[in-house]
C-alpha cells in the first residue's frame, strides 16, 4: 500500500465507486500480513516511502515466491538482494517479468515503471572493477527508489588522472555513492573535491591485510574529509536506500 494507491481507495469511498467493506477489505492487511513464513509489511512505502525489500540470502525460493505474491498482488514494488542465480531461475520462472541482475545478485519487479522522485542524480563510483558488484547493488536498489542514477567504474587512487578525467559528472551529482576495498582511500579523495553528501561503501576486496574489507571500513571511517558517511562491509544496498533519502524530494 502506496500513498496513491491510498488516495485512489478514498477517492473511490467518496464517489461512491467502493462501499466503506471493500475498502475496509482492501485496508484489513495494514499494517502488515502474517503468512506464517513470514509477517510482510505492507505498510511500510506507505510510512517511509519505499516498499519493503526481500533479503534473500538464507531464505528459500518457495518462500521467496511466496511473499512476492502477496506482495505483487498489493501492487507494490519488489526488490530481492542476495539472491543466488539458482534461486532467481526459480523465481523468473514464476515471475517472467522479473529482473535479475547477476552481478549483484539483485532482482527486481515491478508493475509499471519506476516513477522518478529523486531531485537530482546519484552518482555510484567504484575504485575497481572487482568493486562492480557492490557497486551494481547500490545502484539498482537506487533506481527501484525513483532516482535518476549514473556510475563511473574502475577510477581508484592507482591512477588519480582518471577521477579528474570524470570531474564534470562527478561535480554534478547531488549525492555520490563511492565504493572501495583495499585500503579504501577513494572515499576520502571524492570527498575532498565535492561538496555533495558522500557515502562510502567498504568492500571485501584485497589482499590478506585487508581482512576482508575490515581495512577499507577503518580507513573511510578514519577519513580527514567532511561530509563522507560509511555503510557496512559490502553494502551496496544501504548505500543506495541512504542515497535516496537524502535525494528525494520534498
Amino acid at each position: 500500500m502506496n500513498k496513491k494507491k491510498l488516495e485512489e481507495l478514498l477517492i473511490d469511498l467518496r464517489d461512491n465507486n467502493l462501499t466503506v467493506e471493500e475498502v475496509m477489505e482492501s485496508l484489513k492487511t495494514l499494517p502488515f500480513e502474517d503468512i506464517g513464513i513470514a509477517n510482510i509489511d505492507h505498510h511500510r512505502e506507505l510510512r517511509k516511502g519505499t516498499p519493503e525489500v526481500i533479503f534473500g540470502q538464507g531464505k528459500r525460493a518457495e518462500d521467496i515466491i511466496s511473499i512476492m505474491k502477496r506482495m505483487y498482488e498489493k501492487d507494490e514494488r519488489i526488490l530481492v538482494t542476495r539472491l543466488s542465480g539458482e534461486k532467481a531461475e526459480k523465481i523468473v520462472r514464476e515471475f517472467p517479468l522479473s529482473q535479475y541482475h547477476e552481478r549483484s545478485k539483485v532482482l527486481m519487479l515491478t508493475k509499471k515503471p519506476v516513477e522518478i522522485t529523486g531531485r537530482g542524480t546519484i552518482l555510484v563510483i567504484c575504485a575497481g572493477t572487482s568493486d562492480i558488484p557492490v557497486a551494481e547493488e547500490a545502484a539498482v536498489t537506487a533506481e527501484f527508489m525513483g532516482n535518476r542514477v549514473e556510475t563511473i567504474n574502475d577510477i581508484g587512487v592507482a591512477g588519480l588522472h582518471r577521477i579528474l578525467a570524470r570531474k564534470e559528472t562527478i561535480f554534478s551529482a547531488e549525492v555520490l555513492i563511492v565504493v572501495a576495498g583495499m585500503e579504501g582511500a577513494l572515499p576520502s579523495v571524492i570527498g575532498g573535491l565535492v561538496d555533495k553528501p558522500v557515502i562510502a561503501v567498504p568492500t571485501s576486496i584485497g589482499y590478506g591485510a585487508s581482512f576482508g574489507g575490515i581495512s577499507a571500513l577503518l580507513g573511510m571511517l578514519n577519513s580527514c574529509a567532511s561530509g563522507v558517511t560509511v555503510v557496512n562491509i559490502d553494502n551496496g544496498f544501504g548505500a543506495g536506500y541512504a542515497a535516496s533519502v537524502i535525494n528525494r524530494r520534498h
